[in-house]
């Protein structure tokens, strides 16, 4: 199935705004998408139609609110083949999925002395939280590294993997370099010798089809907003097993199940990590974006991104710029230096040609530390993107480039 971009790109009501005169080309969609009319519609649906606080009245607005909230719980099931929505847990992102993980599972499961396996090329996100489950337990972080080209050394999982070993954590594609990581062989690994693995899905789940039973990951983290839904919306998928074991994170209500002064039970799952009113309107309208990739086709989208990003990619690779991360398979995500020309510089120059990239680090400075850079000038692409606005860009890059 071909995708009818302009049908497409009529959907996104930002994308048809110009910067500075010029014809908006965005291309920072790992940072965050856009979103249709569809999801905004939703939005304001919730919010003039039957908005009321889930779960908890016996009103008509409440009831419509709590079916249209649990709908999404089931759509989100479906799209990543989870067994239950009991698995399915909303959470403010992936930051805060991680950070439940890290602070759940770590009470239970992790102790001093014990050792947490975390990729070099993470996120922060998915980083921090596990140093400070080490402060708090005397556990002990173990670097899994990257080659140059930016792959994984999986292969040192073998050695690294001790019997103190209780969590790997690791990105199922990379925000920097488009990585896209063998998660089930690592899962398998991990598994072959009783260790439990993280997946930060949050650059995968708009881009790859994703089946957590067949990936037998034990936690999967993704956001909406990088999946043109709502921003303040994240999915923290877990086997129910453990889940079951793990204390809530927060305490409040509706994760309870009766509270006395002498000791309080809790709510049965997936409620008993969901304290307090969650975001019912941006979850509702999360279920909006689901079904739009779904019309649209995950792998119909991705097929285009792949298009898009060996158009891009042989178009930089001609000017002779330094590409970081040439992994075969990666996903539609570019990160480039050019000689002589700070990161920075270049962002905010071509800002000036209607162009939104992202500079910096992109929270990876471990990554950054292992390529000896401060930063990268980084494009990242989405299916509403079009080689048209790739060659825009590449003539702004050159303009740019002959200014220093």
């Amino acid at each position: 199935m071909s995708l009818d971009i302009d049908k497409i790109r009529a959907d996104f009501p930002i994308l048809q705004q110009k910067i500075y005169n010029r014809p908006l080309v965005y291309f920072d969609n790992a940072a965050t998408t856009q979103r249709p009319q569809q999801v905004i519609d939703a939005l304001i649906r919730t919010y003039t139609e039957y908005y009321g606080n889930i779960h908890r009245a016996a009103h008509f607005l409440a009831d419509k609110a709590t079916m249209a909230y649990e709908e999404t719980r089931a759509k989100v099931r479906n799209l990543i083949n989870a067994e239950s929505s009991d698995q399915i847990i909303f959470t403010k992102g992936t930051t805060e999925s991680v950070n439940l993980v890290a602070f759940s599972f770590g009470e239970s499961f992790i102790h001093e002395g014990d050792e947490i396996i975390v990729s070099e090329m993470e996120h922060h996100s998915n980083i921090v939280p596990w140093q400070l489950l080490a402060g708090r337990k005397g556990a002990k972080i173990i670097m899994l590294p990257i080659d140059n080209n930016g792959r994984l050394l999986i292969e040192q999982l073998d050695t690294l993997i001790t019997e103190r070993t209780r969590l790997i954590a690791v990105t199922h594609v990379s925000n920097v370099l488009g990585t896209r990581n063998p998660i089930q062989e690592i899962a398998r690994i991990a598994h072959s010798k009783g260790v439990r693995i993280l997946v930060d899905g949050a650059q995968a789940a708009a881009h790859l089809l994703i089946d957590v039973q067949d990936l037998d990951v034990d936690f999967y983290a993704f956001s909406a907003h990088k999946m043109y839904g709502p921003n303040g919306v994240g999915v923290l998928y877990g086997k129910k097993e453990l889940l079951e074991q793990m204390p809530p994170y927060q305490g409040g209500g509706e994760m309870i199940s009766e509270v006395k002064f002498s000791g309080t039970t809790y709510n049965e799952l997936p409620y008993k990590f969901e304290a307090g009113t969650p975001n019912i309107s941006g979850v509702i309208a999360f279920g909006a974006a689901i079904d739009y990739l779904q019309n649209i086709g995950i792998e119909n989208a991705a097929s285009w991104e792949t298009e898009l990003l060996n158009y891009a990619t042989a178009k930089l690779t001609q000017m002779g710029v330094r590409i970081y991360g040439n992994q075969p398979g990666k996903s539609g995500v570019i990160s480039f230096n050019v000689d002589g020309v700070h990161f920075f510089d270049l962002g905010t120059m071509l800002d000036k040609f209607g162009i939104a990239v992202r500079t910096g680090h992109h929270c990876a400075d471990p990554l950054m530390d292992h390529f000896n850079i401060q930063g990268t000038v980084r494009v990242s692409l989405a299916f509403y993107n079009t080689k048209e606005e790739i060659d825009v860009f590449i003539e702004a890059l050159k303009k740019v480039i002959s200014m220093f």
